[in-house]
Formats: C-alpha cells, structure tokens, sequence
C-alpha cells in the first residue's frame, strides 16, 4: 500500500472503532481506503455484504447486476425499499451506500456478468465478491478469478443453510489456494437444485451470510485474521449448527479458458429444446370466460400454492411424471408455474415419456396472469 493512502479528519473519526483495534489500527483501515473491490449481485447476499463492505471503508466497490428491485426482494434484500420497486437494483445500491458513506466511490455495471465482459470487469479490482444465486455464474467468477488472479469470496444461501469460503486466494509464499472447481469439479443436474425462488430462503440467512462475506473481503484486504481460504463454513440457521470442511487443491483441475457455462451445467437453449405448445394469458382468461372444456395444473411446491392459485390441481414438477394418470389425454391441459420455466420441463418430460399432445404451457406463469389479468393476486 502506498504511503500516499491518507485519511482525512472525518474520516479518522468515522473508522475510530476500526483503528482502535491493536490488531487492526490505522495501517489495515488505509488498506480498506485503498481497495478495490467488486460484488457481483447487489440482491440477498449483496445488500448485506454491500452495506458493511460501504461502511467499513473500502475505498471503490463495484456493483454488477442487471435486475430491477422486485416486491418479492424486500423480505431479505435489505438495501432496498418498497419506493425502489422497478428501479435498477445496482444504481438503487449506489444511492444507498454513497447516502451511507460519501468517502468512498462505487462504480455500477448494470449489465449481465458473461464470459464476454468478465475478465474486463474485474481487471481493475483487487478482490472480487460473488453474491449470485446460480451455478453457470458460480462458475464462470470462479474460472474468471483465476484465469485474472483475483481472490473470490464466495456465499451461497438456500432455505435455512449457507456456507462461505475463499477460493484462489493468494498466500505469501506466492501460491493460491483451492478454487470453487477443487470443491465441485461439476455442477449438480439442472433440475435437481432449485433457486431461491422455488425453494426458498429465510429471510435472515443473506444477512448472516452475506456479513461473513464481507468479513472475508475485509480480512483478505488488510492481513487481518485468517481467511477461509481451503476451508468451506456450513451454517444451518434451523439448528444453529456450523461446520467447517478442509478444501484441498485437486492437480487435476485445469482452467484454460472460459467456456459455454449454460452448456457446462447442462442448461440447454430454448433453440434446441422440443417446441411445446404456449398459451398467452388473455387466451387463458379468455377459455376461463367461454367456459372452454380444459384441465389446469400446477407444478409448484405447495407453500407457493398457498401464496395464490388458479384453483388448479397441484402436482410439484418432481411428482408430475409419476402422476401421469392423473393427468387428461382426452382435452386440453394448461400447467402453469410461477413464471413458465418449471411448467415448460414439466411438459417436455411428459411429451418425451408419454408422447402427450394435449399440453399447453402457460406463458408467464401466475405473475404473468396477475400481473396482466388479475392484479388483486400478489406476484412474488
């Protein structure tokens, strides 16, 4: 760090707590002020990972995210705000860190993180934090840092369970540590692991979680404390148990280049896939008013179904194949989901195993239908 990072007086009384630690003092809060770092999703885990990074000091964050703040985020997306619904999530961040700390400078990307822009986006920053919630972008930071040589600070959240590490972190022997690819060297099945979305998440854990990232970032920059570099943390909020597992480097693992990481994880794109019959929302309510002869379904998870419902049969996409006997094949058959994606495998899958004909996917799923039909039904 160079001798010319100075802190003003505001600033000294504003970190007064930080260089108050022996440990820490004055040298690891310059540190802080001269870091660069990039948070890849301002959403669950980056909005509470943003806020303590923002107020801890750190000199530049980056935030990339290309979503706009949704009704359903202000359950655990502490950043936000019922006033911010509709608005970019990354400039909604921005305004909210520079009201928190206006020492600091932040920098948005409102832009997707691809294999085309990656490696620009992080060149310019010392430590990149990812808060995405799925595994083509998992991949794709990871190979990312190190192909660029960027320690990642890596969460994940799932229902009541989180786990925290730090892969390709550079030790001073000159060496890195374990990478995301040492600890699962391939993804799990498309349809085996659900997003938030479907499966849930309490509201607290991104908060938990997202914090202990932060405390990582803050620790890999200034050489306090004991990164979790090859160690992988396991929190369980429902039992409040933790573990910590050792993360070796496997001498297999080669990373050359970025590739296609929806192909790598076996999503396929819609190009490719069997076309399925589509039905728009106002054609449904139109068979809904001429009391057209059809059978509804609905392959959400049941707590969903409680949320709001069509009054179709609920049949979870996991059980739909075993339920074929329950299903119509002498008239037509909407399934719907909460947005059109679950409902659309659905129908692949009974196509591909029943050679069903009948099957029409409702396009936009519930929020779809109350957002453009029925709006006294809440999207989520």
């Amino acid at each position: 760090m160079s001798d010319s990072v100075q802190l003003s007086p505001a600033e000294m009384a504003r970190y007064a707590r930080h260089i108050a630690i022996p440990e820490f003092n004055l040298t690891a809060q310059k540190k802080l002020k001269a870091a660069k770092v990039l948070v890849i999703g301002s959403g669950g885990l980056g909005s509470p990972m943003l806020l303590y990074l923002a107020a801890a000091g750190v000199g530049q964050l980056g935030i990339v995210d290309f979503d706009v703040v949704d009704d359903s985020n202000l359950q655990r997306q502490v950043l936000f705000t019922v006033a911010d619904i509709g608005q970019s999530k990354a400039e909604t961040a921005k305004r909210r860190l520079q009201a928190l700390n206006p020492y600091i400078e932040i920098k948005v990307y409102h832009t997707q993180f691809t294999k085309e822009n990656a490696l620009d986006l992080i060149a310019d920053y010392d430590v990149v934090a990812d808060g995405t919630d799925n595994f083509p972008t998992r991949y794709l930071v990871n190979d990312a840092c190190v192909l660029g040589g960027k320690p990642n600070v890596y969460a994940s959240i799932f229902r009541f369970e989180g786990q925290v590490s730090v892969f390709n972190y550079l030790h001073e022997d000159g060496s890195r540590g374990p990478n995301y690819r040492d600890l699962f060297p391939t993804p799990p099945p498309p349809d085996l692991v659900p997003n938030c979305a479907e499966g849930g998440v309490l509201g607290v854990l991104p908060g938990i979680i997202g914090s202990m990232q932060a405390s990582e970032v803050i620790k890999v920059i200034t050489g306090v404390g004991e990164p979790l570099a090859g160690r992988l943390f396991l929190f369980d909020a429902a039992s409040f148990t933790t573990r910590i597992l050792k993360v070796k480097k496997n001498p297999t693992t080669e990373i050359k280049t970025l590739i296609d990481y929806d192909l790598f994880c076996g999503i396929q794109p819609v190009s490719t896939l069997d076309p399925i019959k589509e039905i728009k929302v106002q054609e449904f309510k139109k068979w809904l008013d001429d009391g057209e002869d059809f059978q509804l379904i609905d392959v959400r998870e049941p707590y969903e179904y409680e949320i709001s419902n069509l009054k179709g049969t609920l049949i979870p996409l996991d059980q739909i194949v075993d339920a074929v006997a329950n299903i119509a094949r002498d008239k037509k058959v909407v399934i719907h989901c909460r947005s059109g994606k679950r409902s659309a495998a659905a129908i692949r899958s009974l196509q591909t195993h029943f050679q069903l004909d009948n099957l029409y996917n409702l396009e936009g799923g519930i929020n779809a239908f109350a957002q453009e039909i029925d709006q006294s039904l809440p999207v989520y």
